[in-house]
């Protein structure tokens, strides 16, 4: 009883607070911002996670169809399609971090962070998944590297494979058609981690000419509250010369940024960022948008251009008025982690084939619940055109309990979209209903 007490005060502190718009109203580029409206204790919704029943998968879908490329994965969160069609899944979680969340708030975190699947040990390794056959699901699986530090993102510039673990970029020598890598890896750059590292995930993606690599490193709090001086380096996009490790801050004042890619038409990198906390169910949207260099988009002092957030101690108001608004809301708390523009999407129908999908985990600081699914963004001459469509749903049971939560999406090479499902460790296939003639 003693050790359910701390849930159930946080219970009480937090039930009456919930959304008063359609979860809708937060998706768009002029998503409905209500006045904050915090709480004692943040407002906690958890969806309890299990894997999926046997022979159970996500719905796919109007015209698409789902089906497993590769099952019996640990935890797998990102997905890297290697030239040859091989197919590289990040198994991994956070590292230790000890002084992340610590006390009363640190136990109550932990035990909700438990239910819904995020507190699995790291499996620490990438794993190579070859379809060998063409057939959509993967006849091969063998650890491509192992002995990793909560690895995440991965690029590959001619026969270098870097790799982003939490504190480091680290780069191994790739032979086309491997199966293993076996020799140590080199490390490029040292990334910002220590013992609290509250946003772990580093994800990177090379420029399309190959000579330079982004890195998106998260914010070390919600809203600053332990410190600038603990965010140095953080809630930013590096740029980093892959040869010698040289780096400077690309675009900053993004929260937590996850996914990243160039779009087809501009040529331009976007990426997607989950917003801060605490504030309310109606509040704030997670979004994506282009990254201008040397942009500032508001982390902490500011939200969604420059709404103030009035909670940071030390406000800056010459940084906000340089706050850039974000290109394309996605939903208060949706935690939309994963990003992929369409291109070279052949199979699935030309509806999907312009635009972005985004794999969105799923909410904890929302009630009623929000996110739990894959949608896509359709996109008109490089930039969102119209509301949201579902893609992969069903990862919430009529109950409220979670089958599955998506991250990672990527376009495989026979232009199926592959989607990383942690907590069903699966990479499940999306497709066409029925075959897609050749475009």
């Amino acid at each position: 009883m003693r050790r359910l007490a701390p849930l159930f005060v946080l219970a009480l502190a937090s039930c009456g607070e919930q959304a008063t718009l359609p979860s809708s109203s937060g998706f768009g580029a002029n998503p409905a911002l209500p006045a904050p409206h915090p709480t004692m204790l943040p407002t906690m919704k958890i969806a309890p996670a299990h894997p999926w029943a046997a022979g159970a998968t996500p719905v796919a879908g109007a015209g698409l169809r789902v089906a497993a490329f590769a099952t019996g994965l640990a935890h797998p969160r990102w997905l890297y399609v290697l030239p040859n069609g091989d197919v590289l899944v990040a198994e991994t979680n956070a590292p230790p971090k000890p002084d992340d969340s610590t006390g009363l708030r640190g136990f109550v975190e932990g035990k909700v962070m438990g239910r819904a699947g995020a507190t699995v040990p790291s499996a620490n390794r990438i794993t190579l998944l070859r379809d060998s056959h063409a057939t959509g699901v993967a006849d091969v699986k063998t650890v491509f590297i192992k002995g990793l530090n909560s690895p995440f993102g991965m690029a590959l510039i001619g026969d270098d494979l870097y790799v982003a673990d939490t504190d480091a970029i680290v780069k191994f020598k790739y032979t086309p058609g491997a199966t293993a890598i076996t020799t140590p890896g080199t490390k490029v750059v040292d990334l910002p981690a220590g013992t609290i590292n509250h946003h772990w995930t580093k994800n990177i993606i090379a420029s399309p000419d190959g000579s330079t690599l982004y890195a998106t490193v998260g914010s070390n709090s919600n809203v600053g509250e332990r410190g600038l001086a603990a965010e140095a380096g953080r809630a930013a996009i590096w740029r980093i010369d892959p040869k010698t490790g040289a780096h400077a801050i690309f675009a900053s004042g993004l929260r937590n940024p996850n996914g990243m890619g160039f779009e087809p038409m501009s040529g331009k990198l976007w990426t997607s960022v989950n917003e801060r906390d605490e504030i309310g169910s109606d509040l704030v949207p997670d979004y994506m948008t282009s990254v201008a260099p040397g942009g500032f988009y508001g982390w902490p002092f500011s939200y969604y251009g420059q709404h103030v957030d009035t909670r940071v101690k030390d406000q800056r108001p010459d940084l906000v008025a340089k706050a850039i608004k974000p290109d394309y809301a996605l939903g208060s708390h949706t935690a939309s982690l994963g990003l992929t523009f369409a291109a070279g999407a052949t199979a699935l129908p030309a509806a999907f084939t312009q635009g972005a999908f985004v794999g969105q985990h799923g909410s904890w600081n929302r009630k009623p619940l929000s996110g739990y699914k894959v949608i896509f963004v359709p996109f008109t001459a490089g930039v969102p055109a119209g509301p949201p469509v579902d893609v992969l749903t069903g990862f919430l049971t009529a109950s409220g309990d979670a089958q599955g939560r998506p991250v990672g999406v990527t376009i495989d090479h026979l232009g199926g979209l592959l989607v990383a499902d942690d907590v069903g460790n699966t990479v499940w296939r999306v497709t066409g209903a029925t075959r897609v003639a050749s475009r």
